[in-house]
């Protein structure tokens, strides 16, 4: 029977991956510590080792895997940023499940962008305290605004579908480009330039790659519309946060809806309420009425997570039949992936 060592572990994942497991049969412990140079040693004598989006897995953590008898590290997460993958080649594959619900995560930009919007956060503490006045609240309608939607990967497009429901014009920048969904979306692609400067809404819904990294910066938030909102469901460092607090501040952000937050490994998934929190900038941004920051739960449905088990527990079972790893990551295919411009790893 195979041994799986799995990190980072909440009840949500022990639930999950029990329940599809009855199909496979590996032999999975579960930590509830995150994987890092100081508890990889929970992986001796373990087959796989099942990592999520904070589990730093450096060189160091590869090799004392490697040496512990690890042959397999299966990402339960679509991202990699936090995987050097260039240590890895050649000694652990790296799997990782590429999509588990494009649904889930758009549903939620969609939510962000409704709550800023009608300022429903507010609202709802208003009421509660038994204050009934919308003064302040007013909102806009979102048929006919412009969305600027950056990566139409599987869940920019459910997004687009969302977006196009309402009445929205709906603007697109991917190197890649799929212009037979454009065209029967109605939807156009456009420089990065132009969706700064034309959206009312923006989206990021791309990879972090060394190109994406603070994307979102001083310069390119100058370059937008004065109240422009933005949404960030994809990965925390796509955004310069000092920026975009200097942004808010300034009035040239009108609202900001976060999933992700770029520093978000110490916070995010934990518990916090009864704690100082020392991260300045994130405490700052949490003053804002005009934010909503939530802790990386646009993933988090049911479905979802039936979709994240089957898949890991589906790429673990592929690598001990030696069959071909469809979800396999590695440094060379993706420098030459990025050079290429084609998205086999991404």
């Amino acid at each position: 029977m195979k041994k799986i060592a799995f990190f980072d572990t909440k009840p949500y994942d022990q639930k999950f991956f029990d329940e599809v497991n009855q199909r496979h049969g590996f032999h999975i412990t579960y930590y509830p510590s995150r994987l890092d140079e100081n508890t990889a040693v929970f992986a001796q004598g373990a087959d796989v080792v099942c990592a999520f989006v904070n589990d730093v897995i450096s060189a160091g953590v590869i090799e004392k895997l490697k040496s512990s008898g690890v042959k397999l590290i299966a990402l339960r997460c679509a991202g990699y940023n936090n995987v050097d993958l260039k240590a890895a080649y050649g000694s652990i594959p790296v799997v990782r499940v590429p999509a588990y619900s494009p649904h889930a995560v758009a549903e939620h930009a969609i939510a962000l962008m409704m709550a800023l919007n009608r300022k429903t956060h507010r609202a709802y503490d208003r009421v509660r305290d038994g204050n009934f006045s919308i003064n302040g609240l007013l909102g806009f309608d979102m048929y006919e605004k412009k969305a600027g939607v950056i990566g139409l990967g599987k869940i920019g497009k459910c997004l687009v579908s969302i977006l196009k429901g309402f009445g929205m014009e709906v603007m697109v920048y991917d190197k890649i480009r799929d212009e037979a969904f454009a065209k029967e979306n109605n939807i156009r692609y456009v420089d990065l330039d132009t969706l700064y400067a034309q959206s009312d809404i923006i989206s990021l819904n791309c990879p972090l790659t060394p190109e994406t990294n603070h994307m979102i910066n001083a310069g390119s938030i100058a370059k937008m519309r004065k109240g422009v909102m933005i949404i960030n469901t994809g990965r925390g460092k796509l955004i310069d946060t000092k920026a975009l607090i200097d942004g808010l501040k300034a009035g040239q952000v009108g609202s900001a809806g976060l999933d992700v937050y770029e520093e978000e490994s110490e916070y995010f998934f934990e518990d916090f309420s009864a704690a100082v929190i020392s991260d300045d900038v994130l405490a700052r941004l949490l003053t804002f009425p005009n934010v909503i920051v939530t802790s990386h739960q646009a993933f988090f449905t049911h479905e979802a997570l039936i979709n994240i088990a089957t898949t890991t527990l589906k790429n673990v079972e592929e690598f001990f039949k030696d069959g071909y790893l469809e979800n396999e990551i590695c440094y060379r295919c993706e420098k030459e992936c990025r050079k290429a411009k084609k998205m086999r790893c991404f």
